[in-house]
């Protein structure tokens, strides 16, 4: 299921200088300043509440952190074209669901993973198939699905993959649609179906024949781990800072009040993800506090995947690449009242 960037994608997430990434090193102090607070015998008005919620939160988190890291520096070494001709055909629900598997298999941040559609647009995955990966993959990835099965639990994790996955595969069927009867124009850069494809089976089989296994494959690994991870970690960190302060300072009962597992409480919620910039990784953990101290699973669900639908940062980069407006802006409007929907089916029954 999802961290930031491959090989084409030096830094998805934001382009900035690679050697002074002031926003992780920002998080990163702020988080171990409180780290060492929160072991000095100190009681420090206003503060003291926050380094121990910090502090609470690492502690749920760290393994999950650790594993991910691990499995990103694994996934860097999967060749990207894998992935796109695992795709298969455009215009068929089975090449909708290999879409919508993509995303959830793939580690990638919500901004790292638009460089990756805009590539499989340009090498001429169908429309309905980049929508239905952006919108499967955002949060969805294998670091984050740790951290929330820490956060939240594994049943209410696992229900989130599936509505998440489903309202893809919903999406990708109406923009399928759309396009066949003209409304939406389909992807120029389409191939031909004579097309020679990669035989990704084959191909994988005759290079496992020669891997075998080093010091330096591990040391590799974890080296990618890091370097791609940190990218995740940024907004990560951001997250655990802001959940910290949600944590420290926000009553219980106000997150009850304006954010409960009520109609006003989601539509709250989907207000705030809309007016909130924060990649998916530092979206979970406030999702999280939603499900767990509101007692609101649908609005931690829709504070996700409405960040993602309605990030303008989304929208502009698919007006970019598909240079179509109505195609950036149809994501929110097909998108939204899906997620509203399943939001209001999980309150009810959580």
């Amino acid at each position: 299921m999802k961290s930031c960037c491959h090989a084409e994608k030096a830094d998805a997430c934001h382009p900035q200088d690679q050697k002074r990434d002031l926003l992780l090193t920002g998080t990163m102090g702020i988080i171990l300043c409180a780290l060492i607070l929160h072991f000095v015998p100190l009681d420090l008005p206003y503060i003291t509440p926050f380094t121990h919620a910090v502090a609470g939160l690492l502690k749920t988190v760290w393994w999950g952190i650790l594993l991910g890291l691990f499995a990103v520096g694994l996934m860097n070494k999967v060749p990207r074209e894998y992935f796109n001709a695992l795709l298969g055909r455009g215009d068929t629900v089975g090449g909708l669901l290999r879409a919508a598997l993509a995303g959830l298999v793939l580690d990638l941040c919500s901004h790292g993973i638009l460089m990756v559609g805009a590539k499989l647009y340009e090498r001429g995955a169908s429309l309905a198939q980049v929508m239905t990966f952006l919108i499967a993959s955002p949060w969805n990835s294998f670091t984050l699905t740790l951290v929330l099965i820490a956060l939240i639990g594994l049943p209410w994790t696992l229900a989130f993959i599936a509505g998440s996955a489903l309202i893809a595969v919903l999406t990708g069927m109406i923009y399928m649609a759309l396009v066949k009867r003209g409304i939406l124009p389909d992807n120029p850069n389409k191939l031909p179906e004579s097309t020679e494809k990669l035989d990704v089976w084959q191909d994988a089989k005759s290079k496992l024949k020669t891997f075998k296994p080093n010091a330096a494959f591990f040391r590799t690994t974890f080296t990618d781990g890091w370097r791609e991870g940190k990218m995740v970690m940024r907004w990560l960190f951001l997250g655990l800072i802001l959940a910290g302060l949600i944590r420290a300072y926000v009553p219980t009962e106000a997150l009850g009040t304006y954010f409960g597992p009520t109609m006003i409480g989601l539509l709250l919620t989907l207000l705030a993800t809309t007016i909130i910039e924060v990649c998916s990784e530092g979206s979970a953990p406030i999702g999280a506090e939603l499900v767990t101290r509101a007692a609101a699973p649908g609005n931690g669900f829709t504070f996700l995947m409405a960040g993602v639908a309605t990030d303008y940062t989304e929208i502009m980069v698919i007006k970019e690449f598909t240079k179509r407006w109505l195609i950036a802006f149809s994501l929110p409007l097909i998108t939204v009242p899906q997620i509203l929907l399943l939001g209001w089916i999980m309150n009810n029954i959580g």
